[in-house]
């Protein structure tokens, strides 16, 4: 059963979405932003401000403001599309190094931050959750080369979450890959194909639908596998 849910990046787009929805739904939702939105106020959210998910002091911070909270589920949501330069040609590397810190590095760094919040709920309920949102675009499958940068960022914490699934398994701790679609966000632009709103209860219900069983999964928001 699932009862607290933290979320990093819940700030805006399928974040903010994901935070909404499943305070909705009944659980107690613990959302990380760097700042407080304008207008996010909502039974059952209660939002950490200044916590960058590449800084191990703030994590360590939020860690030590959930006290020995039990955390049922862990979403790993924040990230960046990248800089403007991210050709094999012509590429911004510190702008490459960013991409990589936020989005395959920052995730390792939260889920070891709130691994003993993740711990008391296994040992609560007999199982915790990670789910991390990634991109299908980071398959190694897939050899188009534009926007390497995140591609690249998203193969390695595809990577990483897959060993973790590994590492964590005899602890009783489910581990999960979800690509969200191309959604209209900031991220995703406005000629995206799914509404926010749908892509973010499609990744909801999978963060709900899977036990250990399931654990090292890649799959959409709609529950179709993945292919590696």
């Amino acid at each position: 059963m699932i009862r607290t849910v933290v979320i990093t990046g819940a700030a805006r787009g399928i974040g903010r979405a994901l935070a909404g929805l499943a305070a909705r739904q009944g659980f107690s939702v613990v959302g990380l932003v760097r700042r407080r939105p304008e207008g996010m106020v909502q039974s059952g959210i209660d939002l950490l401000e200044g916590i960058d998910v590449t800084d191990a002091a703030a994590l360590a911070r939020a860690a030590d403001m959930l006290g020995g909270r039990p955390v049922d589920l862990l979403v790993n949501n924040a990230g960046i599309i990248g800089p403007a330069r991210q050709s094999t040609l012509d590429m911004d590397f510190d702008g490459f190094r960013e991409t990589l810190e936020v989005n395959a590095l920052a995730p390792l760094r939260v889920v070891q931050a709130f691994l003993p919040n993740l711990r008391a709920a296994r040992e609560r309920s007999g199982i915790a959750r990670i789910v991390t949102v990634t991109s299908a675009m980071g398959r190694m499958s897939y050899a188009k080369s534009d926007q390497i940068a995140y591609r690249a960022s998203k193969a390695a914490v595809n990577k990483i979450m897959q060993g973790l699934a590994t590492d964590l398994a005899p602890e009783g701790i489910a581990v999960r890959l979800v690509h969200p679609g191309w959604v209209r966000t900031d991220m995703g632009g406005p000629d995206a194909d799914i509404p926010v709103e749908e892509s973010a209860g499609g990744v909801l219900a999978q963060c709900r639908e899977f036990g250990m069983a399931q654990s090292g999964s890649f799959v959409d928001h709609r529950g179709d596998t993945v292919p590696w």
